[in-house]
């Protein structure tokens, strides 16, 4: 526990000391809250409880800093609850090009909030160039095979109202449930679109629906949802 506690630590510190080289571009601070709803809660090629999953989130944005909550709460007979906290910065490279770097501690009610083993952090970064999107992740746990972590891998590119996704990883990245192993696999081939339904005159209704293959353990989604 206290291993991982320093690295998220120092981590979030290093986020948060980073000099933002476009402060006069700022944006005010200010505090978000949102609700997706989604037909199932696919997470990069894995599925996570059953029927319907509201996913709730909190966030306070300064500048290219921002901190926040976002959970997943399933409607059907598997429950597969989530509460996680994160970090992130953001940094412009240019017109068409950002990077960010993201601490995110997963965290799963019903085992005990201050127990080491049921905390999994993450530090991932992304890097936008224009429509293509390269990321890296690496998950740390009191549990990982000995004493490592596990690593995650994804490319994505977006093509007008399409994007396309190719990512894997080993480990919590790769198979789930028993067949779990530190083995690199494929898991997460996507293809999403979005568009937003128009309700009145000045409010939309956004919705996005994702075709998603697991190679890994052989299972094909198609999932839906709404942004409130």
């Amino acid at each position: 526990m206290k291993k991982i506690l320093m690295i998220t630590a120092s981590v979030l510190l290093l986020i948060t000391f980073i000099p933002n080289v476009n402060a006069q571009e700022e944006e005010a601070s200010k505090w978000n809250a949102g609700l997706d709803i989604y037909s199932s809660y696919i997470w990069r090629g894995l599925k996570f409880g059953t029927g319907a999953a509201f996913q709730p989130s909190v966030d306070f944005t300064a500048g290219g800093f921002t901190i926040g909550a976002w959970g997943s709460f399933s409607t059907g007979g598997t429950e597969a609850a989530e509460a996680d906290l994160y970090a992130s910065y953001a940094l412009g490279l240019g017109e068409k090009g950002a990077l960010s770097l993201t601490v995110t501690d997963y965290y799963f009610p019903g085992s005990e909030y201050f127990n080491g083993d049921s905390h999994f952090i993450e530090p991932m970064v992304n890097l936008g160039l224009g429509n293509l999107s390269l990321t890296a992740a690496y998950m740390i746990y009191n549990a990982a095979p000995n004493g490592s972590g596990d690593l995650y891998f994804q490319a994505g590119y977006a093509a007008g109202p399409v994007s396309l996704t190719v990512g894997g990883g080993n480990g919590q990245y790769s198979l789930e449930g028993e067949n779990e192993d530190d083995k690199f696999a494929i898991s997460n081939i996507g293809i999403g679109t979005s568009k937003e339904i128009k309700i009145t005159d000045s409010f939309s209704l956004p919705i996005s629906g994702s075709i998603i293959l697991n190679p890994s353990t052989e299972q094909l989604f198609v999932v839906v949802g709404i942004s409130l």
